[in-house]
């Protein structure tokens, strides 16, 4: 009997709720998920991969069949090293899908063997992005309601940190 393994990747700098509820559900969808955090230099995350890969190991530890990854690369590459057959991703509203088609596409010409498959968050979680959480955070709001509390935590701590840089 074939067993799915669905590789979730992202920057997840922070990871959101949104992103833990599209991990529950999934956890419940296939044999095996697991949740690559991309290192992303490029897009100066404001987390470290190491803090961020201990975030989402804390909250997704009570799901059994879930793991997390750091890497760095190319996704297709990572779910040939991790034996994953489908590459699951998010889709919060209409204007992701033009970028999640492209990406869906690049890597069915890189990798034909693996799936793209796509969920949508719960609708209270629909409008939370990683990108408005930071910039919540860096403008002293409360990120309370749209992260787990150790992430709302480390986000503070990380803030405060950079503040004090010369």
């Amino acid at each position: 009997m074939k067993r799915n393994k669905a590789v979730y990747p992202g920057t997840f700098d922070p990871i959101t709720n949104g992103h833990t509820d599209l991990i529950e559900r999934a956890s419940r969808l296939f044999d095996e998920v697991l949740v690559a955090i991309a290192s992303s230099p490029q897009k100066h995350p404001l987390l470290s991969l190491e803090k961020r890969v201990e975030l989402t190991r804390f909250i997704t530890d009570p799901l059994g069949n879930v793991k997390v990854k750091g890497f760095t690369g190319l996704l297709t590459d990572l779910l040939k090293q991790q034996g994953g057959n489908i590459i699951l991703r998010g889709l919060r509203a209409v204007s992701d899908f033009e970028y999640e088609f492209q990406l869906a596409n690049m890597n069915r010409v890189l990798a034909p063997e693996f799936e793209s498959m796509f969920l949508t968050p719960a609708e209270q979680h629909a409008f939370i992005s990683s990108t408005l959480v930071r910039e919540i955070a860096t403008l002293n709001g409360d990120i309370s309601r749209f992260v787990h509390p150790l992430v709302s935590e480390a986000m503070v701590r990380q803030l405060n940190l950079r503040s004090r840089e010369p």
